[in-house]
């Protein structure tokens, strides 16, 4: 049976899709060519399902939520906070798993922040 190699890309609809490449790059780092090519670093990727009526990718109306991996949750959340973006007051820790954190991007999308143990 032939699978899946790893996740190929994650694309995003936005009413202003360079503003929108411009906070990612500009807050949290990702530095994606002018193809939306980005290198990212060796490590776990998750792919899990939720019951439709989960509270966890914040609004109702958002079917996905992206994840991404990080070195040290406390200090992305610093530098997000320092530009002026939407981060949530609550983290959490699972044990054996690591350290989640979140923040919405300008047009409303939650995204979960991760520092794996």
């Amino acid at each position: 049976m032939e699978r899946v190699l790893g996740i190929g890309g994650y694309f995003l609809r936005a009413a202003d899709p360079a503003a929108l490449n411009s906070w990612y790059r500009d807050c949290l780092g990702l530095d994606a060519d002018a193809n939306g090519v980005w290198q990212q670093a060796l490590g776990p990727t998750v792919f899990a399902t939720f019951e439709s009526g989960t509270e966890y990718f914040g609004s109702r109306t958002q079917q996905s939520m992206l994840n991404f991996r990080v070195r040290d949750l406390d200090a992305m959340l610093a530098q997000l906070r320092a530009k002026g973006a939407d981060v949530a007051a609550e983290l959490q820790d699972m044990e054996g798993v690591g350290r989640f954190g979140w923040v919405t991007d300008p047009e409303g999308n939650r995204i979960e922040l991760w520092q794996p143990v």
